[in-house]
């Protein structure tokens, strides 16, 4: 199977008489192509999966959730945030926890209100979840014992109401709501009604970039619709050339949800596209290989999706043997770069289920590129080809104009799926969304079959194991201690993450700071992640170019050269 192959069904299944008809309408006075056959809101589209009735829905631990368990909670929570905590249309709710089952019944009622669900880093401290909640507006948190333990001294002065979620560890503090009381709560609560339309607002999603603060990006029920859409016309044209387009397979599919639900690709294409098709969700609270491979085996998954550090750990466990993976249909990647020899090991190592891998970013809902199967075989360094029918994909040059296949600039992708800009930051988004596109940020060029191959990044981030960390932010943490006069953060390549977090420094009087001491110091104000895993001390004044900024590439190739003894 192939992207010709593949694209010749999509047509057919978008064509006006298909499933999933291609439409022309008017948004925001610009004519744009839309998927017909698809729910106008999340909150329609969640009353799809009353179809999958008592199949199972969600599984973490030993807690087992059916469609309609799920839907009965969102709909006593739903009830509960819109008659005690008066939450309506447009209102922003933040939810701020660890992957676990509340989390994707927050989300579900939040949005099938028309409210708009704000999910929180999980990983961010006090400051951080603070200024997320300062930036939304949020009128109300929906958190777990160690967020609110984060926040405990900020919402002793905000007062923003909390609904507490046990998940273990840090106790919930005295006078807040429960969730468990929430759902425990007797009787049948109607399904919520939901006046949103297809352009009102639905989800900010924060991501970090090169401004320091992170960004909100603001997504409406249209967009969410339409990543989830994207993907479920690419997996029916799959399953018309499979042949199995209308069968009940023989066992309920399953996905292991390895990545962060505030993550877009692990809220959209892990949680949201599941609820539609009735696959299975089994939760991880946090990646553990060990843990995974049970899980697998245990729970029969045919699907697993993650940042090439996960599937390289899964296929390189020195008891893979032990363990039977033969459910697995596919393992897919996405969130960083994929090393080239990857692909092979994955078909080598687990022959029975297919590679993939995807390239979007937040700005774009996720949707982006897709490649897989023989495609990916052939081409292990490619990122794919944009996703049909709608997704558009350009290289760009400096003025703007597009690039024809072999020259390099940067990539622009436009779509239904991309929102139409930041929360809150209006020069950010003129800056990153022109007429529909998204200005990724990242260079790259297409081949002559469209094949697209990243070659670089515009945009002054790292990305860590998936998770996407604002040089500026970590440096100006360094800034903060007292004795740092100058600093440089900048990415060092790691087989394992993709990159690490790596700084250079310099004091005022020139004497060297322990590198250990400015860890603790940074620990304290930022999440571990972005704690640089080698810091050095530069003797002297930073080098500098023309234009007077710090030389970050002479340091990071001086740092990179001391590494690998090539100095």
């Amino acid at each position: 199977m192939n992207y010709h192959e593949i694209d010749a069904v999509i047509a057919a299944l978008t064509a006006p008489d298909g499933q999933f008809p291609v439409l022309e309408q008017d948004i925001g006075g610009h004519s744009r192509k839309v998927f017909g056959g698809l729910p106008e809101n999340l909150r329609d589209y969640y009353g799809y999966t009353a179809t999958f009735a008592d199949k199972t829905c969600l599984v973490s631990g030993e807690r087992r959730y059916s469609f309609n368990e799920v839907l009965r909670q969102l709909s006593h929570l739903a009830a509960a945030l819109r008659d005690d905590y008066g939450i309506g249309p447009g209102d922003r709710v933040a939810i701020a926890m660890r992957n676990c089952p509340e989390w994707c019944i927050s989300f579900m009622a939040v949005t099938a209100l028309g409210a708009v669900a704000v999910p929180m880093n999980s990983w961010w401290l006090g400051e951080e979840l603070a200024f997320g909640l300062e930036d939304s507006g949020a009128r109300l948190l929906i958190a777990d014992g160690p967020r609110c333990a984060h926040l405990a001294g900020w919402l002793a002065e905000s007062r923003l109401p909390v609904i507490g979620v046990e998940t273990g560890g840090p106790a919930l503090p005295e006078g807040i709501g429960r969730m468990a009381d929430i759902l425990g709560r007797p009787g049948v609560v109607a399904f919520p009604d939901s006046a949103a339309g297809p352009d009102d607002p639905a989800v900010i999603l924060y991501t970090s970039g090169s401004t320091g603060q992170p960004k909100g990006v603001l997504s409406t029920q249209r967009n969410v619709i339409s990543a989830i859409g994207t993907w479920l016309v690419v997996g029916t044209a799959v399953a018309v050339l499979n042949g199995t387009v209308g069968q009940e397979p023989a066992s309920q599919p399953g996905i292991l949800l390895t990545l962060p639900l505030f993550h877009v690709t692990g809220l959209n294409s892990l949680f949201l596209l599941s609820l539609l098709i009735g696959r299975k969700i089994v939760m991880m609270r946090k990646w553990d290989v060990d843990e995974a491979l049970e899980l697998i085996q245990a729970e029969q998954i045919t699907h697993f999706n993650g940042v090439p550090t996960m599937s390289m750990e899964l296929i390189r466990h020195p008891r893979l043997a032990d363990y039977d993976l033969s459910s697995l249909v596919e393992v897919a990647s996405g969130g960083a770069a994929c090393p080239s020899d990857h692909v092979a090991r994955i078909v080598e190592t687990l022959p029975g289920a297919l590679p993939s891998a995807g390239y979007g970013l937040t700005e774009t809902n996720a949707v982006g590129c897709l490649i897989g199967q023989n495609d990916y075989l052939g081409r292990p360094s490619s990122v794919g080809r944009p996703i049909p029918p709608l997704t558009e994909l350009q290289i760009t040059g400096p003025d703007g104009a597009g690039l024809p296949a072999g020259e390099v600039g940067e990539i622009w992708i436009r779509s239904p799926a991309v929102p139409a800009g930041y929360w809150n930051l209006d020069e950010d988004t003129r800056r990153t969304f022109t007429d529909g596109w998204c200005h990724t940020g990242d260079v790259g060029y297409r081949d002559e079959e469209g094949f697209v191959f990243i070659v670089d990044r515009l945009k002054d981030i790292i990305i860590r194991g998936g998770e996407n960390i604002s040089c500026l932010e970590v440096e100006e943490a360094l800034y903060s201690h007292p004795e740092v006069a100058e600093a440089a953060v900048f990415g060092l390549p790691d087989e394992r993450l993709g990159e690490t977090v790596a700084a250079v420094v310099a004091t005022a009087d020139g004497r060297p700071i322990g590198t250990e001491t400015l860890r603790d110091w940074l620990a304290g104000r930022l999440a571990a992640f972005k704690v640089p895993q080698r810091i050095e001390c530069h003797e002297g004044p930073m080098p500098r170019i023309a234009s007077g900024k710090i030389a970050k590439r002479q340091l990071r190739e001086s740092m990179l050269a001391s590494l690998t003894g090539k100095e």
